[in-house]
């Protein structure tokens, strides 16, 4: 690999996840994506239900019901308003144009009571008497999440959703939008590249990247296209990789993204936790990590609002696939100020998979699950529906093929982050073990 595609390679890595985020951005402008209806800049988009496979985005949750909202700051500061909750976990996560969380407002950030809230562009220096959310790119996305145990709870949720509201402050202002290339859709490397660019002009990176950036000046240039080219191959070959491997730590098979989401350095505001626990010092291990992130969960919490985990094999280290039943036993409940879940999804897309009883996760809200005498919770993930009563009462329905788990807990105790909270063991059952 000559010098010259190393750096591209590198370079793939430094600008996938502003290319991806602005796509999706722009995707649900234009299209809207499953539940969620396109809606424009500066409005919601609400689903109206959970998520199911019709929903193709990567890792999306089947815990919450979602809110999106895109927003253009080009046309300066925007007003938000939120209802108060009650007792209902909700959180509206703020997302720059490199996908970095520089703002929180919902249960954990800044309590269920109502609220309003000043969204301004980066350079605002004016004065307000709300508490101010500093944008770090023109564009940023709201996602926003509201707990919700079923089609029996839509109703409530939906209430709270329109209560949300967002005005522009002035509304004359014109939007200057996310910048189009001319590349034509079928050159997938030539596209990335072209927006890449486009894109990282249009929505700088950080001023202390700047040094970071020069590194990538000799690719935009004639004689670098066939480096580009090469590159953007082994990029994306080389991330797809680094999705399987990875180097968060392993507990009882788990794999714990506890610092997945810490790559921001220079943006954190209203409700983030501004400490050197969550902060990845090495920019190079930052850049690695963000491009994960964005790859495997795109949009996810930092870990204090969210712990995400997951399981591409079982305990003894197979792959996990619908050939084999599987049991997790949870002994007690798991130390959450919210709740948690463990959802299955496809590989490679990471989608949720359709199966005959719609149930895409299960967790602590899961209507009819059956606990054990001693408190336990003994999940059966299998293609084929459990004879034995309880397992079929706690089965989340496996795919024909290979799948990916993922351990949600909202909220978590201080044991999880800290790490000393035993994962539940995902263990595969012997041939004449199961019930035939």
């Amino acid at each position: 690999m000559s010098p010259l595609t190393q750096t591209a390679t590198a370079a793939y890595f430094y600008f996938y996840p502003l290319v991806e985020n602005l796509r999706q951005v722009q995707r649900y402008v234009d299209t809207g994506v499953g539940s969620n209806p396109a809606a424009p800049f500066n409005s919601f988009s609400h689903a109206r239900k959970l998520a199911g496979p019709e929903d193709t985005f990567v890792t999306i949750n089947n815990d919450t019901v979602y809110s999106m909202a895109q927003l253009d700051l080009s046309g300066g500061p925007l007003r938000l308003d939120v209802p108060a909750t009650g007792d209902r976990y909700y959180v509206l996560q703020f997302v720059d144009a490199w996908t970095n969380n520089i703002a929180y407002v919902g249960t954990r950030a800044t309590g269920n009571a109502a609220g309003s809230f000043l969204i301004v562009p980066p350079g605002w220096d004016g004065e307000s008497e709300l508490p101010v959310i500093h944008a770090s790119t023109d564009i940023v996305s709201i996602v926003g999440r509201f707990a919700c145990t079923g089609p029996d709870d839509i109703p409530a949720v939906t209430a709270l959703q329109d209560a949300v509201v967002l005005e522009r402050v002035d509304p004359r202002r014109p939007l200057a939008g996310i910048p189009r290339t001319d590349v034509d859709a079928t050159d997938a490397a030539g596209l990335f590249w072209a927006e890449a660019r486009a894109w990282s002009t249009a929505f700088p990176a950080p001023e202390a990247e700047t040094a970071h950036l020069r590194l990538f000046e000799p690719l935009w240039t004639d004689e670098a296209r066939e480096a580009l080219s090469s590159g953007h191959a082994a990029g994306v070959a080389k991330l797809e990789e680094a999705t399987k491997s990875g180097h968060a730590p392993v507990f009882d098979g788990w794999t714990v993204g506890l610092h997945a989401f810490d790559y921001n350095s220079y943006a954190l505001g209203l409700g983030t936790i501004d400490q050197p626990r969550w902060r990845i010092a090495d920019e190079q291990e930052r850049i690695l990590v963000r491009a994960i992130a964005c790859r495997l969960g795109l949009w996810g919490n930092h870990a204090y609002e969210a712990v995400y985990a997951q399981a591409f094999t079982d305990i003894d280290g197979a792959p996990l696939t619908g050939d084999s039943t599987y049991t997790i036993v949870i002994p007690s409940p798991p130390p959450v100020d919210a709740f948690w879940s463990i959802t299955l999804y496809d590989i490679p897309n990471y989608y949720l998979v359709a199966n005959p009883i719609d149930r895409y996760s299960l967790g602590d809200r899961t209507a009819g699950i059956e606990y054990a005498d001693d408190g336990s919770l003994t999940i059966t993930i299998a293609r084929d529906e459990p004879t034995e009563s309880v397992a079929r009462s706690n089965w989340l329905p496996a795919p024909d093929a290979a799948f990916r788990l993922v351990f949600r807990l909202y909220t978590p105790g201080e044991t999880i982050l800290d790490g000393t909270w035993s994962y539940p063991q995902v263990r595969r059952l012997a041939a004449d073990t199961i019930e035939a």
